[in-house]
């Protein structure tokens, strides 16, 4: 029987390490984290404000920075994150997001997937009949799957290198594999980036399931770098999903 997730799960591999420079002392004010004092070093060098005039701390400065819409700056801090328990269908989404994105992702050419996992769709969750009859197809799928690895490496037995040849058969079967296929991405992105891409996936017409995974980014960013995604707020829709909204658009 496959694993079948009902929820992303998400894990922070990255993130920035500032290293202020000793002939450029900022007037540091408030907590912050390094991701964030780099975006304000980089902000206050195109100024040469760094003696902190306003005696703004950190947070204050950058909330300044995003309601006057100067989000270069944001585009210095990168963080990598790695997603799991999401479905191809989800990351076919999310991989149109190219500015400022940079993506790793699961092969099904060079993975076995006879021991593949499946993402149960946000809509279905909770529904014991639909559930079961999606289960039934998704059983299906991987058992046709793995009979087409097997007769196809037999197909292929003349081709010397079993490597390729296991390529060859992979590459083939995974055709009969659905979108509900989990996959697993790492995903780097500067702060700028992923506010763009939170603002568009997490909204109330998102697609359910990066919908759902972009709320989890949030959060976890939130915690990350405050400062960054502070104008994002989580509510729950009309449709009694979990969404979030924003204050400054395209900063």
């Amino acid at each position: 029987m496959p694993h079948f997730y009902s929820e992303p799960k998400v894990s922070v591999l990255s993130r920035p390490s500032f290293m202020a420079p000793g002939h450029l002392p900022v007037q540091w004010m408030g907590e912050s984290t390094d991701g964030e004092r780099l975006a304000e070093f980089a902000g206050r060098l195109c100024y040469m404000s760094q003696k902190n005039p306003a005696s703004r701390t950190t947070r204050d400065y950058l909330e300044n920075i995003k309601k006057q819409g100067h989000g270069s700056v944001l585009e210095h801090a990168n963080y990598s994150l790695l997603i799991e328990g999401v479905s191809r269908s989800l990351t076919h989404e999310l991989v149109r997001h190219r500015a400022g994105f940079s993506y790793s992702q699961l092969s099904q050419r060079y993975v076995d997937e006879s021991d593949a996992a499946f993402v149960v769709p946000p809509a279905i969750i909770g529904d014991e009949a639909l559930t079961a009859a999606w289960k039934g197809q998704i059983e299906s799928a991987q058992a046709t799957y793995i009979t087409l690895v097997e007769k196809l490496m037999d197909r292929y037995q003349w081709v010397d290198d079993k490597i390729h040849r296991r390529k060859m058969a992979r590459e083939a079967a995974r055709g009969v594999l659905p979108n509900s296929t989990e996959t697993k991405i790492v995903v780097t992105a500067n702060a700028r980036g992923w506010r763009t891409l939170l603002e568009l996936r997490s909204s109330e017409g998102a697609e359910f399931e990066i919908r759902r995974m972009a709320v989890m980014v949030l959060r976890i960013l939130q915690t990350e770098a405050p400062a960054f995604f502070s104008d994002f707020e989580t509510y729950v829709a009309p449709d009694r999903a979990e969404a979030a909204r924003i204050a400054y658009h395209k900063v």
